[in-house]
């Protein structure tokens, strides 16, 4: 699959001749829908549009040079091949990572489930009950074995959720301290993400050990390892006093599995929990995508990073689930985040969680008790054969050895791979064990150490002092579920409750809710994929290797950049990952001044949060009339900072919809005094093969792999987002510590390649579409904005639109106006389309009061047809508040969303009949999606805040 098998030539058809089935099946209208949409938007042709929406300056020349696109067949069996040159060893290395059983019921109801892992982050809260329960869930999960007061629905991973947390106890302590302790028990890759996220805002990391150290001199923070990536479990009551002493906060990375029978951090006065929850089912995956975690006490709610679920009411005071406190979301706070989290990884949180509700409490007591038990036998026969033994541990053995890189070779070839520590002139070897450890293994294991005896279980080596002897998972959802019939039929419940992209199209602008192909997924649960241990030798990774190097030059090729790394595993932090990389490199070139950032009042709000984390100074740049951005403004803000603007961060096409004229211009005016442009990738659905970021004069650009490039949104991650960068910053790239990646940009994810099963989708999806088709998929894109923008006109304005009257992949409807008509606020709207099968467009953003709408090109005409008679008929739902004919407060859009109870209720009081409420459009007769909550009271929610499932009415 390397080299370029096609000559890229573009087609002026989707469906033209020789184009291969994928192309056919992804792309939504066929050739008879196609004319249609091109008669109603006025254009000749498909490239006729293109050409009015696309400025002809910022075209690229050159086709797209990749290989000629291949069948869903001959991808499954080119990723086939590539899994199969991984060697998937028994990997007992730990540092955060551990084997573990995915439960069938789960991987096939969940994991491969489009009702779970195509729906969209749950900000419209009354489609999303089922998701947000299963989060309520995990929170409880997380609460309760770290033995906290209050935990978020999850983290990118556990080494960033360390860096949050410290980031937290920072802004805690006001910034009145610059000193971090970091336990040098951590696991190297949460030691350097710490590291990165450190350096930028002012921060001294202080790494030693903590039983050691003199914490006399104050420190804001310090973080601690509980077990020790070497395995030891030791006790910091006294250090945690120290820390306290000075108003510092203690945060405890931690082991979800070991909290089962260890005492947790909440009860020896920690005050934040992180780790990471993969081997509560998830499988491996070559280091992701998993949930990381965070726990931490009721105080610390407003600073805590992350999505927090909370318990309210709905209209009818009935329990109803929301994301609580979404003021302090980063993404709201712009400039002001202590933060650039916008996302969780809800899919594997879910996964977590549901693995916990399997098991229950004995169960997962039970795995650990083996696990522990198992780990004592082989500790008790290394030390009858003669080795130093560390006396305290869960499942991970240390011992000295003379001969640690022999053992350790001789293990990798009876199948085993274990960790050579290298610590100390004799050296030492740790083994991890895990939940898939079988006696069978233990039998080639004790024979490739050289140990006589059967293996025996013996009693775990935890001290007497930190047992855990408090109970924890005694809701009832822990309890309810042990049969797989009452497992699956809960997790059906559930998802049911949701509204993905398997009932109707998502059609949010800026989030390219695009179809995520049943062959793109199935290769993620290959085992040569899924079942490989981020830190395995380089050798045993050669199908990933592969796989790397072509996903990166294809993306290389698709941007127009001299490299790309896949290391930041989500949108926000492939924003502060590129804005490192030019900071590396000004710094490189001692121009350490440089520390303005400049960006548009228009941009995504982590734009902001992002340079803000990477020691930048927000300096807003307006946009004018139509929705770009002020050249003028741009112009005098490059005359008065100069020397010292580091980097623009513009969206490209613009965040209101177009192509802006000025691109090139305002690139070079950032050039001119020696600033980086860096582009939000965000929107590339509307460019992969029109446009390339890197020819039009951008330095550096993320990825929303989870948008443009097929990677599904899971309900609010996983997500991706690598960079591509010129060839002047490809030596700042991101670097790792344990496994090189080739930069010097410092870590910014705890896994070398982010989340690297997720990124066989990418690879499918790009092999499967091949350029014409990737080329015709931005065209497709185009056309079903225009074609949504051309029949909602005269009913509702769209906003913003293009030179030539053309809007890109997106447009935004200005739905203002009907507040002033009739009272209609823009969130009424939303809550009704609800009756009609739609999720919302994007709210008010990013102008209060709109409906910012991208359909994508997936959607074929029938779809778009029905979300636009939707729209259409909520406005003439409009039309009779403004004509008196309906009540200014009790009417169909006030009331909205109309669930099945309040229909039938003996109680209906209403003005409009039960029939327009449920049934306004004529395909709901055919299959009707109904609400499970009516409208959710935010308010009642945040003024009583409860994130955990104690009081929760089990489903």
């Amino acid at each position: 699959m390397s080299g370029s098998g096609a000559s890229g030539a573009e087609s002026a058809s989707p469906l033209a001749e020789g184009s291969r089935d994928f192309e056919r099946r992804h792309i939504g209208p066929d050739a008879e829908q196609l004319a249609a949409m091109l008669a109603t938007v006025g254009a000749a042709s498909l490239d006729a549009l293109i050409d009015e929406a696309v400025p002809a300056r910022i075209r690229t020349s050159r086709p797209l040079d990749l290989p000629a696109p291949i069948s869903e067949h001959e991808a499954l069996a080119a990723l086939a091949d590539r899994a199969a040159k991984n060697r998937v060893l028994r990997s007992y290395l730990g540092m955060g990572y551990h084997g573990t059983l995915t439960p069938p019921v789960i991987q096939r109801n969940v994991l491969e489930n489009p009702g779970w892992y195509t729906a969209y982050t749950p900000y419209q809260a009354e489609i999303s009950q089922g998701r947000l329960e299963a989060l309520l869930v995990y929170q409880t999960m997380v609460q309760e074995l770290t033995g906290l007061e209050i935990a978020n629905a999850s983290m990118l991973d556990e080494a960033t959720a360390a860096a949050e947390a410290m980031n937290m106890a920072f802004h805690v302590g006001r910034e009145k301290l610059t000193r971090f302790f970091v336990d040098e028990g951590c696991h190297p890759q949460t030691i350097a993400v710490v590291r990165t996220r450190a350096e930028p805002i002012g921060v001294e990391v202080v790494v030693g050990d903590p039983l050691a150290f003199d914490f006399s001199e104050p420190v804001f923070g310090a973080l601690l390892q509980y077990p020790t990536t070497t395995g030891h479990v030791r006790d910091y009551r006294a250090l945690v006093e120290a820390v306290h002493a000075h108003k510092g906060l203690v945060i405890v990375a931690t082991d979800l599995l070991a909290l089962t029978m260890l005492a947790p951090p909440g009860e020896w006065g920690a005050d934040v929990a992180v780790g990471n929850s993969q081997r509560f089912g998830v499988p491996l995956g070559y280091g992701g995508p998993h949930a990381g975690f965070f726990a931490t006490l009721e105080k610390h709610q407003r600073k805590m990073p992350g999505r927090i679920i909370g318990q309210s009411v709905d209209a009818d005071g009935n329990p109803a689930l929301r994301m609580a406190l979404q003021t302090r979301e980063q993404h709201i706070r712009r400039d002001k985040a202590t933060s650039n989290i916008c996302t969780a990884q809800v899919l594997l949180a879910n996964m977590a969680a549901f693995y916990a509700v399997w098991h229950g409490p004995a169960g997962l007591t039970a795995i650990a008790r083996r696990v522990a038990s198992r780990a004592a036998g082989l500790a008790a026969a290394l030390k009858a054969a003669g080795f130093e033994v560390g006396a305290q541990f869960f499942d991970t053995v240390r011992f000295q050895t003379d001969d640690a890189a022999g053992i350790v070779d001789r293990a990798r070839a009876a199948g085993f791979n274990l960790r050579n520590l290298g610590a100390g002139s004799r050296g030492s070897v740790a083994i991890a064990l895990d939940e898939t450890t079988s006696p069978a293994d233990l039998v080639a294991l004790y024979a490739a150490l050289g140990l006589s005896g059967a293996p025996r279980d013996a009693d775990p080596a935890i001290p007497e002092g930190l047992v855990r002897k408090s109970g924890f998972l005694k809701q009832a959802v822990f309890h309810s579920h042990r049969s797989e019939t009452a497992m699956m039929r809960w997790l059906h419940r559930l998802e049911t409750k949701d509204l993905a992209l398997n009932t109707s199209m998502i059609p949010l602008g800026s989030c390219t809710m695009k179809l995520n192909a049943a062959a793109e997924m199935m290769p993620v649960s290959f085992p040569g994929f899924s079942g490989l241990h981020p830190f395995v030798p380089r050798e045993q990774a050669q199908g990933y290797a592969q796989l790397f190097a072509e996903l990166e030059g294809w993306l290389a090729e698709i941007t127009g950049f001299a490299a790309v790394s896949l290391q930041p595993n989500a949108g926000s932090q492939g924003e502060y990952a590129g804005l490192l990389t030019i900071r590396r490199y000004h710094h490189a070139r001692g121009e350490t001044e440089r520390d303005v950032c400049l960006i548009p009042t228009s941009a995504h709000g982590t734009n902001p949060a992002s340079a803000v984390l990477a020691g930048l100074r927000v300096v807003p740049v307006r946009c004018d009339d139509h929705g770009n951005i002020d050249v003028d403004d741009l112009r005098a803000k490059v005359e008065q900072h100069g020397s010292r603007v580091s980097a623009l961060m513009v969206t490209y096409p613009s965040t209101h919809g177009v192509f802006e004229e000025a691109i090139r211009e305002i690139c070079q005016l950032v050039h001119s005094v020696g600033g980086q442009v860096y582009l939000d990738g965000a929107n590339m659905n509307a460019m992969v093969g029109l446009c390339r970021p890197g020819e039009i004069g951008a330095d550096v650009c993320h990825l929303n792999l989870h948008k443009t490039f097929a990677i599904p949104h899971g309900g609010g991650g996983p997500g991706m987002g690598p960079i591509g960068v010129a060839a002047h910053l490809a030596p700042h790239l991101p670097s790792h510590p344990v496994i090189e990646t080739g930069g010097d940009g410092g870590a910014v994810s705890a896994a070398p390649w982010g989340s690297p099963s997720i990124l066989v989708i990418t690879w499918a999806y790009i092999a499967m579409l091949g350029p014409v088709g990737l080329t015709n998929a931005s065209k497709m894109a185009i056309l079903n904005a225009n074609y949504i923008a051309k029949r909602l006109e005269g009913k509702y304005d769209v906003l913003y639109k293009g030179a030539q009257g053309r809007v890109a992949h997106e447009c935004i409807l200005d739905t203002r106006p009907l507040k002033t008509s009739a009272n209609i606020a823009v969130d009424d709207i939303a809550k009704r389309l609800m009756d009609y099968g739609f999720h919302a467009p994007t709210m008010s953003f990013p102008v209060a009061g709109t409906l910012m709408v991208e359909p994508t090109e997936s959607e074929d005409q029938g779809e778009l047809d029905r979300l636009c008679d939707a729209l259409l008929s909520i406005r003439a739902e409009i039309a009779e508040v403004e004509a008196g004919t309906a009540d200014p407060d009790d009417n169909v859009l006030k009331h909205a969303p109309h669930t099945a109870a309040a229909v039938i209720s003996d109680g209906w009081a209403h003005a409009y009949s039960r029939e327009k409420a449920a049934y306004p459009a004529p395909w709901l007769r055919v299959h009707k999606y109904w609400p499970t909550v009516r409208r959710i009271d935010n308010a009642t929610g945040d003024r009583n805040l409860i994130c955990t499932c104690d009081a929760w009415p089990e489903s």
